[in-house]
């Protein structure tokens, strides 16, 4: 059993995955600063002054919070409209990321469809000398 599962831990497939998840979680943190600290504090500049992190809207619960740690602090439900619109730009991010790789691997895919040649034809000649050789194997 031991035997088995060292030899399915290092089958190419699953180290391969193994890389991806770990070059993927590094990724998902890149996009997140990108949207969180260079993206969003301009579009909310823009919007005047919005700090998206903190866009919330109470649902329930006494009193004005000034942050979603605060109302949650004091049990309140919020609706955190921000965090949600980060998400989704975050998203977006990685879901052109991904569209671009699959993209650039479908084009070397089709380019090296393209070189493979087809096997040559034999000439005539050879054609030939290998009838002659069935029918004699045939006597």
């Amino acid at each position: 059993m031991l035997k088995e599962f060292k030899e399915f831990a290092l089958k190419g497939n699953v180290l391969d995955l193994a890389i991806g998840i770990i070059i993927g979680a590094a990724f998902g943190a890149i996009v997140s600063s990108l949207v969180d600290d260079i993206i969003m504090p301009p579009i909310g500049l823009i919007l005047g002054g919005v700090d998206f992190s903190q866009l919330f809207v109470v649902l329930k619960g006494d009193g004005t919070y000034n942050t979603i740690a605060q109302a949650k602090e004091a049990g309140a439900v919020t609706w955190n409209l921000g965090l949600f619109i980060n998400a989704i730009i975050k998203f977006l991010i990685v879901a052109f990321a991904v569209f671009l790789l699959v993209k650039a691997i479908n084009k070397l895919t089709r380019k090296q469809e393209a070189k493979a040649p087809d096997a040559p034809k034999p000439a005539e000649d050879v054609v030939l000398l290998r009838e002659i050789r069935d029918l004699l194997a045939k006597r």
